[in-house]
């Protein structure tokens, strides 16, 4: 059984739908573009990380000086 009651069959049967109607190379730039979003979107995460335990300090200290 496969996601949510689909069977691979079927998940084969619309993956090939998909190649005929839009040929490989939009699916591939397709997918290529989906994934450059997902690591544009995971890096800017990662940078809020970085940035968090600096803007923490910054505020630490302006309570401080209250």
């Amino acid at each position: 059984m496969g996601l949510g009651g689909i069977s691979v069959w079927q998940l084969l049967i619309i993956l090939a739908i998909l190649v005929m109607l839009f040929g490989t190379k939009r699916l591939r730039t397709l997918g290529s573009d989906l994934g450059s979003a997902v690591k544009g979107f995971r890096s800017s995460m990662s940078e809020d990380d970085k940035a968090d335990p600096q803007e923490q300090a910054a505020t630490e200290e302006e309570a401080k000086d209250k």
